[in-house]
């Protein structure tokens, strides 16, 4: 498996084109943007994310490792948005005992976005609630709470 801390070079510009088209009010797929502010600079830094739904409660995952993952970690909430629609909301980070059950969801509730950590390598082939229980320790899990009582629209 490859090293999980090196993302390939070709993530950083597809995640701007995403993060371009969502910003047009182009949703498409699982996309949505997170928006959290920069630990250091405050600024707002966005990337693109997949929530996905278990027992009703929204979950988003990442390599423990990245950037957005820190701020995160950090802020607390952020802005999460699709198209043109956005909603405040609070990050709450799963201790890794709470995480298994969850990202074993994720290839069934997101199998495009499942491939891709196949893809760069942060879960073994094929990809399976298997694989991904095995990699949970290595991965980032926030619940997405509400902030806002409702939607609004930018």
């Amino acid at each position: 498996m490859s090293d999980p801390t090196a993302l390939p070079g070709w993530l950083k510009p597809l995640n701007r084109v995403i993060v371009a088209l969502q910003r047009l009010g182009l949703a498409f797929l699982t996309f949505h943007l997170l928006s959290v502010p920069g630990r250091r600079s405050g600024t707002m830094r966005t990337t693109p994310v997949s929530p996905f739904a278990v027992e009703g409660r929204r979950y988003v995952l990442s390599l423990g490792a990245t950037e957005w993952v820190k701020n995160a970690r950090v802020a607390g909430a952020g802005v999460l948005s699709r198209g043109r629609r956005q909603q405040r909301v609070a990050l709450v980070e799963l201790l890794p005992e709470e995480r298994e059950a969850v990202v074993r969801q994720f290839p069934v509730r997101v199998p495009g976005g499942a491939q891709l950590f196949v893809r760069i390598g942060l879960v073994r082939p094929p990809g399976d609630p298997d694989a991904f229980a095995e990699a949970a320790p290595r991965l980032a899990v926030f619940r997405i709470d509400p902030l806002d009582s409702a939607q609004r629209s930018a």
